[in-house]
């Protein structure tokens, strides 16, 4: 005779929900499920009692582990995810095995729900799990000089069978990464604590899970840069001096690459410079693992240096090319400075805020000329309405505070709003406008309560 039961449990709570049918009988209790599934022969799938404590413990004792099948995942397959079930094939069965196995999954971070159906056939059972992959994120190993990523990662994928690369956001399998990690250390006779955290990457919007070694840390002797204009240019030599004796991080040498580094090639247009991972080594003798500093390399290839090709407007009826031309302090043959190019961008938003159309977009899209070195843009903008001023609303001040404040406020209702009037007002108008009284403001809560049928902006502030 052959059973089946369906269940689930969640990787977010780790609890185990029976489902609400078994062999078209109506909803059985898990533990009288399992019993029954596990139990001899001809035992009814009902919700009744389950037999005496000596009869169960003989039933379950006659059910052998015969398949595990484990589908729905699209990073990793049913050979990889089987064994983190801690269930072998040929084993005994009992009641809570595969509510265990379902919740080990469920800790490990990798799945988002884990469900599973149950079969039997004779003195055999068989488990299906069904997964949804959770997200993840790329690993990062931070300050870990005496090992290669790759040697890294291979060491990883060969430990652990869910290891592809990235990690979940949280989960048992971060600290299996951790443990493995510990263990190469300790094979380069290197002692620490290793700690992960989520982390956003440098010049990016994407997490990735970081690992480092904590507590004391090499400290960088030195850095190699490979570029000449990197070694050339004064304000990068001078910035190298702050993390130059200071402990190795290959985070801080990325964000030493984003904040002082690119913008320096961005400014000589270089628009498309790249920075290979960052790499370290063991001052002085490279086979002096327990040297007490590091030599870092910092590989910067520049790329193309392009000169300004101009704009090419389209969408705009508010301002002319002309005048939006005006916005951007380039001209032909200038250097593309990304810098201010990307400051250009910011002006031509900011004159549309000021002449109220506080929905406009503006979208430029790069057109690089290669064979000329040259860098132009198509830039569309989607204006949206001209919103004019409606009402001032103030909250959190007195009588007389309202009396200065309005007056100060100098865009009369129905004219165009200007966006960066008000953020003037915000920094500095308002105060001035109050400091003739006994009064002390913290901060002032702003909103900006637009309409898009009447084409109207309510100005809302609150003082605090």
């Amino acid at each position: 005779m052959t059973r089946r039961s369906i269940c689930q449990t969640s990787s977010a709570s780790g609890f185990l929900f029976p489902s609400r049918r078994f062999g078209g009988v109506g909803m059985v209790a898990a533990s009288v499920l399992l019993t029954a599934l596990c139990g001899a022969r001809g035992v009814s799938a009902t919700a009744q009692p389950g037999p005496p404590a000596q009869e169960q413990a003989a039933q379950d004792a006659s059910a052998k582990l015969s398949t595990i099948t484990v589908t729905g995942s699209a990073r990793f397959s049913s050979a990889q995810i089987a064994p983190f079930t801690g269930m072998n094939l040929g084993q005994t069965v009992q009641s809570e095995t595969f509510q265990h196995a379902a919740d080990r999954l469920a800790a490990l971070g990798c799945f988002s729900s884990v469900r599973y159906s149950f079969f039997t056939q004779g003195e055999d059972v068989s488990v299906e799990f069904q997964v949804a992959d959770g997200p993840s994120v790329p690993v990062s190993f931070d300050n870990f000089p005496w090992l290669t990523d790759a040697d890294v990662v291979t060491a990883l994928k060969s430990d652990i069978g869910l290891f592809d690369a990235a990690a979940p956001l949280q989960g048992t399998l971060l600290g299996m990464i951790a443990d493995t990690l510990t263990r190469l250390l300790a094979a380069q006779n290197i002692k620490g604590s290793i700690e992960y955290r989520l982390q956003v990457a440098p010049n990016s919007d994407q997490q990735v899970m970081q690992f480092r070694i904590a507590g004391p840390s090499l400290g960088i002797a030195g850095v190699q840069v490979s570029d000449a204009l990197a070694r050339a240019d004064a304000h990068i030599q001078q910035r190298l001096l702050d993390v130059v004796g200071k402990p190795y991080s290959r985070y801080t040498m990325e964000m030493f690459n984003v904040e002082q580094v690119r913008p320096v090639y961005l400014q000589h247009g270089f628009l498309h410079v790249h920075f290979d991972p960052v790499q370290a080594r063991p001052a002085g003798d490279a086979k002096q693992l327990s040297s007490e500093s590091v030599m870092v390399t910092d590989s910067i290839e520049p790329g193309q240096a392009y000169t300004w090709g101009g704009a090419k407007w389209s969408g705009n009826s508010a301002f002319s090319a002309a005048q939006l031309d005006a916005l951007l302090p380039l001209h032909s043959g200038d250097p593309a400075d990304g810098l201010r190019i990307t400051g250009g961008w910011e002006g031509v938003r900011a004159q549309y805020g000021a002449a109220g159309y506080l929905d406009a977009l503006v979208e430029p899209v790069e057109a690089f000329d290669d064979e000329h070195n040259r860098a132009a843009y198509f830039v569309k903008i989607t204006e949206g309405p001209q919103y004019r001023m409606g009402d001032l609303i103030l909250t959190g001040v007195s009588l007389a505070a309202e009396r200065r404040i309005r007056p100060a406020w100098k865009i009369v209702t129905g004219q165009p709003f200007d966006l960066g009037y008000f953020n003037e007002f915000l920094a500095t108008g308002a105060r001035q406008a109050l400091a003739p009284l006994p009064v002390h403001i913290d901060q002032i809560g702003h909103f900006l309560r637009t309409n898009p049928q009447t084409a109207t902006v309510d100005v809302l502030l609150d003082f605090q």
